[in-house]
């Protein structure tokens, strides 16, 4: 039987990107193949969708393997190179229509890669769903203007540009009469929202204009965000707003301030502990994720242990820790570099921070009453993303009343309230 299958890695963006991506492939009649939407971020996550690859041809003899995201638009001809993959695609043209319509036809190109820097402007896309019916995700902004010494994304996504506003919401509205309790505003720099668009519209803005514009939208959640650029509007939001979930993943990377400066960051140690008790005394409930570099190259043990205080310091939860790994024509790549040992062990010294961090919010949960969007039929996520199993099944996307009665060190027991 033919059949589209996408093999997501990385972001929240990339995961909305392919279903975009099903919907351009469906409506093209490219209905034997494997979509590869591949991550940059760290040379794992590009040996890992090599990996994929492989296992898809031999998987899937006689599909159609398209290869695209940002270690494809990044390294075309690194993929280009493989066998098993019959198109390279860049970001940009993954998400025109015109682009699968050319890859359903025999003589098209191989690799289909813009100059990523030369895009200027970014359209929302209608999407109707997202497989099971919990959480959607909608584009607001994409690319990144910021050149921190350790990133390859502003070459897979180009410059930042943003979705207007009225675009947004449309898309919104139509997830909610879809039947999605809770829509994820996502992009790469998403703090960075509205600078390109006319007026002074920022992140803050777009958010209240939702929450405004959409009342039936029970729950609104933002990814991952530059709390030093975080607008007064968002700040009001956050103070305001009970529809916008009290969960902030924070982009801080490290809690030391000269390596920081090295990561060309544009926040000190103590702006990321500022902003995390000002959202808490505005939201007393809310609770913060972090990305967090273990390892980065000239780091200390003692500038290290900044980083690992940074946890207690902020308040942090749910910690996503990245090994440092040299990503190629990267400031960061030519510095000198720590041994590997070093790193793992350092990446596995903030996990176990994490890990007492989590157990601590969970133990602090019991007995509290808490709204649950079901993930699954026996898991979902708290208002403020903590994951929650409960005793009895549930139908995926359902907004459940529930009770806390404990936890099993990674997530919260719940029993449906009477």
């Amino acid at each position: 039987m033919s059949k589209i299958d996408i093999i997501t890695f990385g972001c929240r963006l990339n995961s909305y990107e392919s279903e975009v991506m099903r919907a351009h492939a469906g409506a093209a009649g490219l209905d034997d193949a494997v979509i590869v939407n591949t991550c940059a971020v760290t040379a794992e996550a590009v040996r890992q969708a090599r990996q994929a690859i492989r296992r898809a041809r031999r998987e899937r003899p006689g599909a159609k393997i398209v290869v695209t995201g940002c270690a494809a638009q990044i390294d075309p001809a690194r993929f280009a190179a493989m066998d098993e993959v019959d198109h390279v695609v860049g970001n940009h043209d993954k998400l025109q229509a015109a682009t699968f319509a050319g890859l359903s036809l025999e003589g098209t190109e191989r690799i289909v890669v813009n100059d990523i820097m030369s895009v200027t402007e970014t359209a929302g896309h209608l999407i109707d769903g997202f497989g099971a019916r919990a959480r959607a995700f909608v584009q607001i902004q994409n690319g990144c203007n910021h050149r921190c010494t350790f990133c390859v994304i502003p070459y897979g996504r180009g410059p930042s540009r943003s979705v207007p506003a009225g675009g947004v919401v449309d898309q919104v509205r139509r997830l909610v009469e879809n039947g999605y309790a809770e829509i994820v505003l996502t992009g790469v720099d998403i703090t960075a929202y509205g600078a390109d668009l006319p007026g002074a519209t920022t992140l803050g803005k777009l958010v209240r204009k939702v929450l405004k514009l959409v009342p039936e939208l029970p729950r609104l959640r933002i990814s991952s965000i530059d709390s030093v650029e975080a607008d007064a509007d968002l700040l009001a939001a956050i103070a305001d707003e009970e529809r916008l979930m009290p969960h902030l993943h924070l982009s801080l990377q490290s809690g030391d301030d000269l390596t920081l400066k090295r990561m060309k960051r544009r926040h000190a140690r103590a702006d990321s502990v500022a902003f995390c008790a000002e959202a808490r005394r505005l939201r007393p409930d809310m609770v913060f994720g972090a990305d967090l570099i273990a390892g980065f190259p000239t780091e200390t043990e003692d500038m290290f242990q900044s980083s690992v205080s940074l946890v207690d310091d902020c308040g942090l939860t749910l910690l996503h820790v990245f090994p440092f790994s040299p990503r190629e024509g990267t400031p960061a790549a030519r510095m000198p570099q720590l041994h590997g040992a070093v790193i793992a062990r350092r990446a596995a010294e903030l996990r176990e921070k994490g890990v007492a961090a989590l157990k601590a919010h969970l133990a602090g949960a019991k007995g509290a009453r808490i709204q649950v969007l079901m993930e699954n039929e026996r898991q979902g996520r708290a208002p403020d993303f903590t994951p929650v199993r409960l005793a009895s099944m549930q139908e995926t996307g359902a907004l459940v009343e529930a009770r806390i009665d404990g936890d099993d060190g990674s997530a919260l027991i719940a029993t449906v309230a009477a």
